[in-house]
């Protein structure tokens, strides 16, 4: 259970902040408004992995999917670089 919830804390906040910054970087409006945007649903993104996380059965799966996206959406975030 206790790796259950580092996973669901620890990775779901790296999840969300990954996905944050990628989403920032790829909006099409304002450098100050895809930031504001991007954190604002990063919150959403962050409470709805947290609560997935501990709903799931397989352990397997969370760990899968929660570092998966983290992993995936900060490689993307950081070969796109800085926004123009």
């Amino acid at each position: 259970m206790a790796v259950r919830i580092a996973t669901a804390l620890v990775g779901g906040y790296a999840a969300a902040a990954a996905l944050a910054t990628l989403a920032a970087r790829l909006l099409p409006i304002g450098r100050a408004e895809a930031t504001s945007w991007a954190m604002i649903l990063s919150f959403a993104v962050y409470g709805s992995v947290a609560l997935w996380a501990l709903h799931e059965r397989r352990l397997a799966r969370v760990m899968l999917v929660v570092w998966g996206s983290a992993l995936v959406a900060g490689s993307l975030a950081y070969l796109l670089g800085v926004r123009p």
